[in-house]
């Protein structure tokens, strides 16, 4: 099973991007591909549309305000990936933080390689809006 882990070092106090980030139904606030996000199932489930109008259907596993981590799956979308697994987490990191996006999945239809390409991607798109937001540490 493939896993794709990346970060990002910001120079805001992750409470600040714990803030912005850390609502399940926060994704539209801050990362460019999402543009709109709506919960269902009591907050549990929530309807992504992205950019282009393809909709990803991702339910809540865990969240923490506590540890600032937010854990989810995905039930359904055009993401070639099945079992996909993701942590969302800030952390402390000297003068500002380090916002950490990990997941495990399966590939469904493409190779691995593309599979885990396509997830940096969406990863990497969301790191550097936070970038520009808050600033690169």
């Amino acid at each position: 099973m493939p896993e794709v882990s990346m970060s990002v070092k910001l120079n805001a106090s992750a409470d600040e991007v714990w803030g912005l980030i850390g609502g399940f139904n926060a994704l539209p606030d801050w990362h460019p591909a999402a543009a709109k996000s709506t919960l269902e199932a009591g907050g549990k489930v929530r309807r992504l549309e992205v950019v282009g109008g393809a909709v990803v259907l991702e339910r809540l596993e865990r969240h923490s305000d506590a540890d600032r981590a937010c854990t989810y799956t995905i039930e359904e979308g055009p993401i070639p990936v099945s079992g996909y697994r993701a942590t969302l987490r800030v952390q402390e990191d000297g003068a500002g933080c380090k916002v950490s996006w990990s997941s495990a999945f399966t590939p469904a239809g493409v190779s691995e390689e593309e599979a885990a390409g396509i997830i940096r991607g969406i990863y990497q798109g969301g790191f550097d809006a936070l970038a520009k937001r808050f600033g690169a540490a």
